[in-house]
């Protein structure tokens, strides 16, 4: 606790110059005593510090005298200021600790680096929570750069981007507004405007992205973090996945994974040539979106959860009911 005071005091007294005691005490929310004992341990461990009495007086530093902290380049200092977010670093109980820490940090950054610092701040936010659904699949590496997100969202420009969706594997193109970028629990993500409505997009599902010679056209008084809690709030509140395990059979597995692979929970299973049948996880929104697994017939058996066998076995009868009354097509 005490040597985080020593460098709130160095960080100060850089900052603003020669300051009272009673100000760094207030300052620090300790007693002015507890201010000149700690000006006396950095005198003594070689800051070049001094107390001027008198009643224009104060404590001060040396001119030239710069804490280690200045020394960092642009990027460095970009570097630093990328933030947990909101939600992340209050779950971790570091909220006011960190924005005290990045606040003492900013005061003792070089002025040049300041800006960009801020706007690294603003446009890149780190979030390690995984969503509710449970552990993301791994990223998989991208067609596209990292790098041309990052410029667009540093010059502000407007994005068009290619992009193969996950659900449906389908491929759409889209002209962006971006705000920043997200890494949620290790995947990265683009958070952006489209015709002027939030959307989220996985920088590893991006197979191209060009930056248009267009200013971006974010909605007034948003930031990166406001977007981006509400889009992680939307996609929390979706109900979690429903697992189902079912029972393949090895004639089919090939072209029933290629037709469920949105929906696989792992890494897709290999047919073992001595089984006749492989068992697949799959995850899906709710019952009635696992209903599909019925035009498999036999060759998909589902074997959990319970009332999702029901549900297609009730199905199955009420069809095989249906089929088995003769109807007249004359």
């Amino acid at each position: 606790m005490r040597s985080e005071r020593l460098l709130s005091i160095m960080l100060l007294l850089q900052t603003h110059g020669r300051l009272p005691a009673s100000d760094l005490a207030e300052r620090l929310e300790v007693s002015v005593r507890t201010v000149m004992r700690d000006v006396e341990a950095l005198s003594s461990a070689g800051v070049p510090v001094y107390t001027v009495r008198g009643p224009h007086g104060g404590i001060a530093l040396l001119p030239g005298y710069r804490t280690n902290v200045t020394g960092m380049t642009a990027d460095e200092a970009r570097a630093l200021f990328v933030l947990l977010s909101d939600h992340a670093h209050t779950e971790l109980g570091l909220g006011q600790a960190l924005g005290s820490a990045l606040r003492k940090l900013m005061a003792a950054l070089p002025a040049p680096h300041r800006p960009d610092a801020d706007l690294a701040s603003r446009r890149i936010l780190l979030d390690p929570v995984r969503w509710r659904g449970g552990p993301a699949r791994p990223a998989t590496g991208t067609a596209v750069d990292l790098a041309v997100l990052q410029q667009a969202v540093f010059n502000d420009r407007r994005l068009r981007l290619r992009y193969r969706h996950g659900r449906d594997n389908r491929v759409r193109s889209y002209t962006l507004d971006p705000y920043g970028l997200v890494n949620k629990a290790g995947v990265w993500y683009l958070v952006a405007d489209h015709r002027g409505e939030p959307a989220l997009f996985r920088a590893d599902r991006a197979l191209s992205a060009g930056i248009l010679d267009e200013p971006v056209r974010r909605r007034d008084g948003l930031e990166l973090a406001d977007v981006w809690d509400g889009l992680r709030r939307r996609i929390d509140e979706i109900p979690a996945p429903l697992p189902v395990t079912v029972s393949v059979h090895r004639d089919i597995l090939s072209k029933f994974l290629r037709i469920h692979e949105a929906d696989l929970a792992g890494p897709p299973p290999a047919a073992d040539q001595r089984a006749e049948r492989v068992p697949v996880q799959l995850h899906f929104r709710s019952l009635g979106a696992a209903e599909v697994l019925l035009a498999f017939g036999t060759d998909a058996e589902v074997l959990a959860p319970a009332e999702l066998r029901q549900t297609l076995a009730r199905k199955a009868a009420e069809a095989a009911a249906r089929y088995a009354t003769d109807t007249d097509h004359r």
